[in-house]
């Protein structure tokens, strides 16, 4: 069974940053596309950013941009999100998600993974 913890969201001032971190309970993290998606009060769940199995490939919403970075440690089984220059419309829960690829790729649509973390709250303030 793939657990996914998510921690280190948190309250901050717009342009400050953050840092998400989730640790993955997988035996074969190494083989596992991750992903983080949000979703604020109101929206439909929607894609941040993704990181191919081995790091060298990642994806990121328009919207983060030049502002996150998605990185990972194979080693402790960790996916991070480094989010600088945090705007209110950051304001969201933070998922981390996880999928088991057999090529270096990345996934990019929520239907596309299939393990969830519980999420994170990230609030921005003006």
């Amino acid at each position: 069974q793939v657990q996914l913890v998510e921690s280190g969201g948190g309250l901050v001032q717009a342009g400050g940053s953050l840092r998400l971190s989730c640790a993955a309970s997988l035996r074969t993290f190494s083989m596992y596309a991750m992903g983080w998606f949000r979703q604020a009060p109101g929206k439909e769940r929607e894609f941040v950013a993704a990181i191919s199995w081995s790091g060298r490939n990642t994806y990121y919403a328009d919207s983060v941009k030049g502002r996150f970075t998605i990185s990972r440690d194979n080693a402790k089984n960790t996916v991070f999100l480094q989010m600088n220059s945090l705007k209110p419309e950051d304001t969201a829960v933070y998922y981390c998600a996880a999928k088991q690829v057999y090529w270096d790729y990345v996934p990019t649509t929520e239907r596309d993974y299939n393990a969830w973390g519980q999420g994170t709250q990230v609030t921005v303030s003006s």
